[in-house]
């Protein structure tokens, strides 16, 4: 799956991304929007990690997906 693909899921998908980082809210999810820099944005703020782990997070959930 690539992130166009996620973007137009987006509704569909933002369970998913709830069931991976648990701490990110509802309101997080929502201004993500299928934005991938504002999902790695609020990955970083809500887990402490830095961009580059936010984004390899990121890669290894899409390819699970």
């Amino acid at each position: 799956m690539n992130w166009d693909e996620v973007k137009g899921r987006w509704k569909e998908m933002k369970g998913k991304v709830r069931e991976q980082w648990g701490e990110l809210t509802e309101n997080d999810v929502e201004e993500a929007a299928g934005n991938r820099e504002q999902l790695e944005g609020k990955i970083q703020q809500r887990y402490g990690r830095t961009r580059e782990e936010a984004s390899k997070e990121v890669d290894d959930w899409m390819a699970r997906n």
